[in-house]
């Protein structure tokens, strides 16, 4: 798979067709909430330049959605989002190649988790220095507790662009939602786009204060195992943050520069 090497490799932004009469509904609107969902990474810190990469599944089809490499994230829109079958040929006509090592990563999740919509992979401060701790992620929070024996690591392997990491990334994650990528980053495999930015935001933000509780020097206080369980299992019961908070990060989102939707 070929990778962008100059800058004659990449176009213009206003060069960049609409799609909103070529594509139909259902993948007009994934369209619209993927790219909410990178402008949304880039808006809490959680980008890094164009290095990571958001998916989500064409609906009714084997295909997924892959953000253009070459555009930073708070420039992603509908349009130039990518469509690429399992195999990773283009099924949409674009200016702009995708990211090979992104390509590995979805492909994998997307080829192995009927249930995974959305694949969302972040190389953040806070995740990649959670990812180089043995300890890993602690129950030292009612975040994290959303995260209790339900989250999964997989050891570093270099930059993926070897498509046999696959098999192992992707025996690793299991049924878990959430995943460690040690010495790497963060990664959240939702069944909606909403719930996979749901979780990597919280996943993230547990990385934070999991950290700054760290550097306190101060014994750490974990609750009991049956504790930790018991609350996990009232998250999984009770609440459903991705479809109460989705509303308004668009409404944010339109507020701030509804060109996500174009």
């Amino acid at each position: 798979m070929a990778v962008l090497q100059t800058v004659d490799d990449f176009a213009p932004l206003n060069e960049i067709q609409s799609l909103r009469t070529s594509v139909s509904a259902v993948e007009w609107e994934t369209r619209i909430n993927l790219a909410a969902c990178y402008r949304l990474v880039d808006l809490y810190d959680m980008s890094d330049m164009t290095r990571t990469h958001i998916s989500a599944k064409v609906p009714d089809e084997e295909a997924f959605l892959l953000n253009p490499f070459g555009l930073m994230f708070n420039e992603i829109t509908a349009s130039s989002l990518i469509k690429v079958d399992i195999d990773g040929n283009p099924l949409s006509e674009s200016l702009y190649k995708i990211n090979p090592a992104g390509y590995t990563i979805h492909s994998a999740v997307h080829a192995g988790r009927e249930d995974a919509k959305c694949v969302l992979h972040t190389h953040s401060i806070a995740g990649m220095a959670i990812s180089a701790l043995d300890c890993g992620l602690l129950s030292i929070s009612q975040h994290a507790m959303r995260f209790h024996n339900r989250i999964a690591y997989h050891d570093y392997e270099g930059l993926a662009f070897d498509l046999s990491e696959r098999d192992r990334l992707l025996n690793d994650l299991g049924s878990h939602s959430v995943m460690i990528l040690r010495n790497h980053g963060l990664l959240a495999a939702g069944r909606t786009i909403d719930e996979a930015f749901s979780l990597i935001f919280y996943l993230e933000k547990c990385a934070r204060s999991q950290l700054q509780a760290m550097a306190s020097g101060a014994k750490l206080v974990v609750p009991s195992d049956e504790v930790c369980e018991y609350a996990a299992q009232q998250f999984e019961k009770n609440v459903n943050l991705a479809i109460r908070d989705w509303p308004g990060h668009l409404r944010r989102l339109d507020a701030m520069d509804p060109g996500f939707r174009d």
